[in-house]
């Protein structure tokens, strides 16, 4: 039997949060879940919080960007060579590999090539001129412990050794960040979101595809000052972090999660109602 005291019936989500030190982090997000339910706190404030609490407990590796996916510079290539690379990732910041292509000699920022690209400079270029110091950390370490670094270092990448010292890939501040408040889109990023036909009224649909698309593609008329993604309006509705099977009716259509991470929804089957008009898709 256990002897831990019975909680008083009728005590907020903040009492009982500060009634007894919380055993664990599973302890606080339940009663932070139980807010969110009360809609004392909106989902995507929960989120954030629960990413605070968590982020310490996943390494770099857990988030980096695969040696195989970076975009680099050689430093065997002329400007000529790169800067249609450098176009066309619309990246940052840049690593540089030597002759060899094992080894990272150092970061270049974009802005540092805009004399040469626009021919503002008579010098000849030289990577030696506007090479920064490559920022380097193991596959091991701890997010929480790699954005304080990020912070006190000013760095905003850092190449990603594994433990033979060998480059397994890169990690920005904002891979890091997402981990706490989720997908950080800009006007770079390149829209997956998509609505696929898979039987008969039933549409497999990416959780980031904005309601507005959504509307336009099923005529329906769903509003929400609070969210963007049909994701995010789902997540309001049912009051908290939705998981894979959860179900949701609105207005005749039929809501189904079919993927959800930790802390948000990856995609969506949706059931059209009777009557609905194939000729929509």
């Amino acid at each position: 039997m256990s002897n831990k005291p019975k909680e008083p019936e009728g005590r907020s989500w903040l009492e009982r949060l500060f009634h007894h030190s919380p055993e664990s982090k599973r302890d606080i997000i339940e009663v932070l879940r139980q807010a969110v339910t009360d809609k004392i706190l909106d989902p995507e404030t929960f989120t954030m919080i629960e990413g605070v609490l968590y982020v310490g407990d996943k390494q770099v590796r857990d988030v980096m960007v695969p040696r195989g996916q970076m975009v680099v510079i050689e430093e065997r290539q002329s400007p000529t060579e790169f800067l249609p690379i450098i176009m066309e990732s619309a990246h940052s910041r840049f690593p540089v590999m030597g002759n060899d292509n094992e080894e990272v000699i150092g970061i270049i920022l974009a802005k540092d090539l805009l004399q040469y690209a626009f021919k503002h400079t008579k010098e000849p270029f030289s990577f030696q001129k506007i090479l920064r110091p490559a920022y380097f950390v193991p596959e091991s370490k701890r997010l929480d412990t790699l954005l304080k670094e990020f912070r006190s270092s000013r760095n905003h990448l850092a190449v990603v050794v594994d433990e033979y010292g060998g480059i397994s890939g890169l990690v920005t501040i904002e891979d890091v960040l997402e981990e706490i408040v989720g997908d950080i889109e800009d006007e770079t990023d390149k829209r997956t979101t998509q609505i696929k036909k898979i039987a008969q009224h039933h549409y497999h649909v990416d959780a980031a595809t904005e309601i507005e698309d959504f509307n336009e593609f099923f005529e329906t008329e769903y509003t929400d000052n609070e969210v963007d993604t049909i994701g995010g309006m789902i997540t309001l509705r049912l009051g908290h972090v939705p998981k894979t099977g959860d179900k949701l009716k609105l207005e005749g259509f039929v809501f189904t999660v079919l993927e959800a991470q930790e802390r948000r929804v990856i995609s969506i089957e949706v059931q059209t109602p009777v009557g609905f008009s194939e000729d929509a898709d």
